[in-house]
């Protein structure tokens, strides 16, 4: 971010005093009450909200930034708070414009449990109708005796962690675990390989991180009985038992570029061989989408990666947030600002329409947002579950959805 150190110093100082004072208030508006439909089962109409208390926990760490002495790198650290917080502050303000009056309470937590225990006694926070963040697994998990013993409803909403490490049924994750995206992998080849041609091939290193995801690839396309999978350490141990006149789907599960890159390297061999070369479509880690490949080896391998995160700079309300965004805080949103905006704006057009009754519809009420869309299921100790993914293709020197 190109910022003039005045400017940071406003924005920071906004900030900080954002840690003890309401943000949002907006307009009153009259609501029409409906009339009611002579249904002799119609439930209840929603009680709905006069004003909306939200509270946002992030780790700004405010104390921590000399702006005397801070450089370029010392800033860039406080990005991501500040991105998610003015995107967040964006949707909410948009949901506002529908009537409901919101207060939001930015408290920052300092990525310490102990400024979060400090807020068990605050009434601000106390009297929230939902609560956002902490961001990071830590926090999650020590507010989760909190949520449980108070029913409150807390949003994570940028950690990729399994929800089974939180075990909080009021727990909303919106970022999709590492389990989800093997699933949709194992899926999306279930749906377009033919069994009797195909074979399945995870190369894993078998480090945790890559065995997380490859145990969903593994069990789901076992328990479906149709392909034959194997699994192999490296690309060249599963070499030697290739067979000509098969063709390969091709799961690589680690995201260690020292180990990937040379993987890409020998499977593009393999399927440019001068003799021939074998059929192979390779399926790749999330995390490749943040890292760099050569893009010529990765398309030649008709290359698919599953991602919770894709912005479409052609879209008309992409384009308008950015405008928006532009015009209020001076420069170019980042990734956690599309990711803030979709959060602030679904909940609190879910608390608009539906009141306190809001939870009831989270796995009713679906969004296409920004960078990804929002579709919960709900379970009973694990709370409610993003689930929806897309499948990014590596073409034309881009990544493109296929589905």
């Amino acid at each position: 971010m190109n910022l003039k150190g005045n400017y940071w110093f406003f924005i920071l100082f906004a900030l900080l005093l954002a840690a003890c004072s309401p943000k949002i208030r907006t307009p009153k508006k009259d609501i029409t009450k409906q009339k009611e439909k002579e249904k002799p089962e119609e439930k209840k109409p929603a009680k709905k909200f006069s004003q909306a208390n939200v509270s946002l926990l992030v780790p700004f760490k405010l104390d921590e930034l000399n702006l005397k002495t801070a450089t370029k790198a010392d800033i860039e650290k406080f990005a991501m708070p500040i991105d998610f917080y003015q995107g967040f502050k964006l949707g909410l303000d948009s949901a506002a414009a529908s009537g409901l009056n919101f207060k939001l309470n930015v408290f920052d937590t300092q990525d310490d449990n102990a400024h979060i225990s400090l807020l068990y006694k605050n009434e601000r926070f106390k009297q929230s109708n939902l609560i956002i963040g902490p961001v990071f697994p830590a926090g999650l998990k020590y507010i989760s005796n909190y949520s449980k013993e108070n029913n409150a409803t807390i949003v994570s909403p940028l950690a990729a962690t399994n929800p089974a490490e939180f075990n909080n049924p009021n727990l909303v994750s919106i970022v999709n675990n590492i389990a989800l995206h093997g699933q949709r992998i194992a899926t999306y080849i279930s749906k377009n390989f033919n069994p009797a041609t195909t074979i399945v091939v995870i190369i894993n290193p078998k480090k945790t991180d890559d065995e997380a995801f490859a145990a969903p690839v593994r069990e789901y396309l076992k328990a479906s009985g149709k392909f034959l999978v194997q699994e192999y350490a490296s690309a060249y141990t599963f070499e030697t038992k290739m067979q000509k006149g098969k063709h390969y789907a091709v799961v690589i599960t680690s995201a260690d570029r020292a180990f990937v890159l040379p993987t890409i390297d020998k499977l593009y061999k393999l399927k440019n061989l001068a003799s021939g070369g074998y059929v192979i479509n390779l399926f790749g880690h999330p995390n490749w989408v943040k890292q760099n490949y050569p893009t010529e080896k990765i398309q030649a391998l008709n290359t698919i990666i599953s991602s919770s995160y894709k912005i479409d700079y052609k879209n008309t309300a992409v384009v308008s947030f950015i405008k928006k965004y532009r015009y209020r805080y001076g420069f170019e949103p980042g990734e956690y600002a599309f990711k803030g905006f979709d959060v602030g704006y679904y909940f609190g057009k879910l608390l608009s329409n539906h009141g306190e009754d809001y939870q009831e519809y989270l796995t009713k009420d679906k969004y296409k947002g920004l960078h990804n869309t929002f579709s919960f299921i709900y379970d009973e100790k694990l709370g409610y579950i993003n689930t929806s993914l897309m499948l990014l293709k590596y073409k034309n020197f881009a990544l493109e959805i296929v589905d």
